[in-house]
């Protein structure tokens, strides 16, 4: 592991075939331009490895380094699986991932953050580079410990999303590592995500928006069984997305039966396909309450502060790492439960009052967790770890 290699530069290796762009809803690349975005005055710009061929519309926040993808192989998870299983490293994998790393003897020392790669850590040389495995998931579920002591040796860090996915993690770990495990929650663009101008009506129907994969996971039939047992005239809701962040994809047998459900409520229940962020940012800035109706243990959920950011009251499951991106600013209700949703809708529709509070409340959460404040944790996890030479800036960290 090295050791006060960096000069405070971040290197961002994304998962091979991501797109580091704005045209895509994925969470991950989003959290890197965050990141990248708020990089201190005076500190190497970040640098993010994305694959040639991925969208050509990438963000302004870092420089680029392109390199040729490998093509994976039909066999290749199976043959890692069962290579796994006898102790032998996940080769497919790691031919994948070596990729990214072809020009690293060119690059300044750096520290090499790989986002949802833990088969990276081994391939970054720490002679010249500090390795950091960065989990936005629970990462290591197919792993044993030893397996994740070989392969996460060589990480100077790990850090996670949340407590959430920092729990999971450690408990994969073997407890030499453990207390490499560092967490820096994800944060808001509070530029892009930020409240209409003058103040919201206090009159007209409640504005209801959903935001994500169209997909059971993600819970919008929870969300529209909630508003046909609402029935009520004066709550309407806008829902956006599709499955895989492909606008103009046939509709799936899940969001036919969607339609079919919402079907008494008429006109008071929109659709829209999945929209760009800047589309999306407009759209949360119009609401009156973004909800977040996941049933899967979502590792944090950017959702949940871009609501807030955006001067909306947020609703959201109390499953995986929502309670901790909402912080007790949001109504959190019991996951799968259309009818505690309901009930949260309408406590909001009937009581503008309520409706206020809520909206304050969260408006200053999220701007009390923009990506400025994560990337001072970052920094400051990285230094407390001897992982860069660079000071972090500012003193406060909470």
């Amino acid at each position: 592991m090295a050791v006060g290699v960096g000069t405070g530069s971040h290197l961002h290796v994304i998962t091979p075939g991501d797109h580091f762009s704005p045209a895509t809803g994925s969470a991950l690349p989003t959290v890197v331009h965050g990141l990248a975005g708020a990089t201190p005055a005076g500190a190497p710009r970040s640098v993010v490895v994305v694959a040639r061929g991925t969208y050509a519309d990438r963000y302004p926040s870092a420089d680029v380094v392109e390199y040729t993808a490998v093509a994976p192989r039909r066999t290749d998870r199976y043959r890692d699986a069962v290579s796994a299983r006898v102790g032998l490293p996940r080769a497919a994998t790691r031919r994948a991932l070596a990729a990214t790393l072809a020009d690293q003897w060119r690059w300044p020392p750096s520290v090499v953050l790989g986002h949802n790669l833990p088969q990276l850590v081994p391939l970054v040389d720490g002679r010249r580079h500090a390795a950091v495995l960065y989990a936005h998931n629970e990462l290591l579920r197919t792993y044993s410990v030893r397996e994740a002591g070989r392969v996460l040796d060589g990480a100077g860090a790990l850090v996670c999303v949340s407590d959430f996915v920092a729990d999971r993690t450690a408990d994969r770990l073997p407890a030499r590592l453990r207390g490499r495990v560092r967490v820096v929650r994800n944060a808001v663009d509070t530029t892009l995500f930020r409240p209409a101008d003058g103040v919201p009506p206090t009159e007209g129907p409640l504005r209801v928006v959903f935001v994500g994969r169209t997909v059971a996971d993600k819970g919008p039939d929870v969300l529209v069984d909630a508003l046909v047992r609402l029935r009520r005239t004066d709550v309407v809701a806008t829902l956006v997305g599709t499955p895989h962040f492909a606008p103009g994809a046939p509709l799936t047998r899940y969001e036919r039966e969607l339609r079919a459900a919402a079907a008494p409520l008429g006109d008071s229940v929109r659709w829209l396909p999945f929209q760009p962020r800047a589309e999306v940012a407009a759209l949360m800035r119009a609401a009156d309450v973004v909800v977040v109706p996941s049933r899967w243990a979502e590792p944090f959920a950017l959702t949940v502060l871009e609501g807030m950011a955006s001067g909306a009251a947020v609703v959201a499951a109390r499953v995986g790492g929502i309670p901790e991106a909402a912080g007790g600013a949001g109504l959190i209700v019991p996951p799968d439960s259309p009818g505690a949703l309901a009930e949260a809708l309408e406590g909001l529709a009937d009581d503008r009052a309520l409706l206020a509070e809520v909206r304050a409340r969260g408006l200053r959460h999220a701007r009390a967790n923009d990506w400025s404040t994560a990337r001072r944790r970052l920094d400051r996890a990285l230094w407390d770890l001897g992982l860069t030479s660079a000071a972090p800036a500012g003193t406060s960290f909470r």
